[in-house]
């Protein structure tokens, strides 16, 4: 019953996260299209820096917890032989997820500073990015093909 709670907490702070995922690198594409607009800019960079620190940063961490606790409760999981690979395709996509998180904390930096050349169109191809890793993470954890 315990994996139960620890799973459903798990699928909350995996959404908060996503959500993060898909809203920040839209406000990228707002920052960089009105870089021009000085008033515009401090706006979205107080929804970016607050968005990122705030639910971002909180929901990955207690989104890997309680993955890990789901592990450690079922170590199973992580043997091939018991439970196919597809636990190890998804974690090495969450792992680029992760990867990807970072990568945005790192535009908020440079996009805050007006050091960062990419344009909105970079980011509209980045924006896609969560959406296609939470599509395979979902038929992996759902159907287990592997």
């Amino acid at each position: 019953m315990e994996y139960l709670y620890i799973k459903a907490f798990h699928i909350v702070v995996l959404v908060s996260w996503m959500a993060m995922l898909f809203y920040l690198p839209r406000l990228f594409v707002y920052h960089a299209t009105h870089r021009d607009n000085a008033d515009f800019v401090e706006i979205v960079k107080l929804q970016e820096i607050r968005l990122f620190k705030f639910i971002g940063m909180p929901a990955m961490v207690l989104t890997l917890a309680t993955g890990v606790a789901m592990i450690a409760l079922s170590p199973s999981l992580l043997k091939p032989a018991d439970s196919g690979i597809w636990l190890h395709i998804k974690l090495t996509i969450v792992l680029l997820l992760v990867v990807y998180h970072f990568a945005c904390g790192y535009f908020i930096k440079t996009l805050g500073n007006g050091s960062c050349k990419k344009s909105h169109t970079f980011f509209r191809i980045y924006n896609e990015i969560p959406t296609i890793a939470l599509i395979v993470i979902a038929f992996l954890a759902v159907c287990k093909p592997f």
